[in-house]
């Protein structure tokens, strides 16, 4: 990997040089080339005005040879520059005319642009004769100067190259490497590996993706111990029933006069079996996030109110009132988008679960509040029960969790429950009460029924 990792960087390095190179020089020179093209050939200024003048003075008091003597104490390539042009655009000195020179001495004569004298027209007997400088552009002696890089940078442009692409391939590849051997630790089953304290105290994306790796690797670790934990529950919770069963048929065989009551018992059993294998199948659904095509919407308060009309049946048989609290007065077009037989079952669990635990005499209490603000509806479940330990109160959500040595049931309901809730994008939490008991608190989102008509 780090080998072609690095042969990657130290061709891209290359070829962002190489384009970059070309564009810029290909630029500079096109600009060269206009610029050049752009500027004036007569020079311009105040020394440029003193040799015109100093010119047209001797042509118009000496004629000629009066002209000829200046030019004469002039250094040569003072005088080779000022050229003197007559109306057939010739040189008086016979000297080469260049014909941009020419016509530029004539647009800056024309627009005006004399107040310095650099150009001047001096009229003669023979004509008018134009005065003007040429502007210092000769080309510069010897070969052109070359275009682009030049061997010897070449060399060192290589040089640094080579040297910064194997540093930025070893960068690169040392956390990756490090990634690579945890993936594989990971896919033979070892889920304890983590790659945080290898990468060290970096700060960029691979980091970030080392720690998101730490994360996922803990969370799988997490979940593959709950699903062994689920399977040894699930286990262990079958195998008494299967005992009893086996012990039924045993007694049936044994004993043919009392097949009565060893088939009531194996029905017993039976439908133990099937409350349990139905129970896991409603828990395995619900995270496995089996809520889609989900078109039910219904109103929180009177589902509360159904659970706890058929709840009051049981507690009035064991001496406890169940009392609702809700605010229907309070945005009754707010209700619940989801499933109704879930949620239904999830509440009707906790209601009876407080029921349960509740002494003749106390009273289980069920508040729904509508927050019209956060569009959210809040359930509470309180009872005067005798509560959970605290240290069990995060793991009573858990599947086959029992509190209590009275505890009946499989220890699914509370679970199913919480699934329940969070398929539909609520909350759920439990939390001892002062006073003694337990509160269920759901908090449940709520959509408005004129959104969906």
């Amino acid at each position: 990997m780090m080998g072609r990792l690095f042969w990657k960087i130290l061709l891209g390095f290359w070829l962002t040089l190489i384009i970059v190179t070309v564009v810029v020089d290909t630029v500079s020179y096109h600009y060269s080339e206009a610029r050049q093209r752009a500027t004036s050939e007569v020079a311009l200024g105040g020394r440029v005005s003193m040799m015109t003048v100093a010119a047209a003075t001797s042509l118009r008091h000496g004629g000629r040879p009066g002209l000829q003597a200046l030019f004469d104490g002039w250094p040569r390539f003072v005088r080779d520059r000022l050229l003197v042009v007559d109306e057939g655009d010739h040189d008086l000195f016979d000297r080469p005319v260049p014909p941009g020179a020419l016509a530029d001495a004539r647009r800056v004569l024309r627009d005006g642009l004399v107040s310095n004298q650099s150009v001047i027209s001096e009229p003669t007997p023979e004509g008018a004769v134009l005065f003007f400088v040429l502007a210092d552009n000769i080309p510069h002696r010897g070969p052109p100067p070359q275009r682009g890089l030049p061997l010897p940078l070449l060399l060192w442009f290589g040089v640094g190259s080579l040297a910064f692409s194997a540093f930025l391939a070893w960068y690169l590849a040392r956390p990756i490497r490090v990634l690579k051997s945890a993936f594989d630790r990971v896919s033979e089953g070892d889920l304890t590996v983590r790659v945080g304290p290898r990468i060290g105290s970096r700060r960029d994306e691979i980091a970030d993706l080392g720690h998101d790796f730490d994360t996922m690797t803990g969370r799988l670790a997490q979940l593959v111990s709950s699903q062994k934990q689920l399977l040894h529950d699930v286990s262990h919770e079958l195998r008494s029933p299967l005992a009893r069963l086996q012990v039924a048929v045993g007694l049936a065989r044994q004993q043919p006069e009392k097949m009565a009551a060893t088939l009531d018992r194996i029905e017993r059993e039976t439908q133990r079996l099937d409350v349990m294998v139905g129970e896991l199948l409603t828990l395995s659904r619900l995270e496995a996030g089996a809520q889609q095509d989900w078109e039910d919407y219904f109103d929180p308060v009177e589902l509360a109110e159904e659970i706890v009309a058929d709840a009051s049946f049981e507690a009035d048989a064991s001496g406890v009132r169940i009392a609702l609290v809700s605010d229907t007065a309070s945005q009754p077009d707010a209700v619940v988008h989801g499933r109704a037989e879930l949620l239904h079952r999830a509440l009707e669990n906790i209601v009876r679960n407080a029921v349960r635990y509740s002494q003749s005499g106390q009273t289980v209490t069920v508040s729904i509040l509508r927050d019209g603000v956060a569009d959210r509806c809040r359930i509470q479940v309180m009872d005067e029960g005798p509560g959970v330990p605290e240290e069990q109160l995060a793991r009573i959500f858990e599947p086959f969790i029992r509190v209590g040595e009275n505890s009946s049931g499989y220890g699914l309901g509370l679970a199913i429950a919480q699934r329940a809730v969070h398929a539909h994008g609520g909350t759920i939490a439990a939390s001892n009460r002062p006073g003694g008991g337990l509160t269920i608190s759901i908090t449940l989102p709520l959509v408005l029924t004129t959104d969906n008509l």
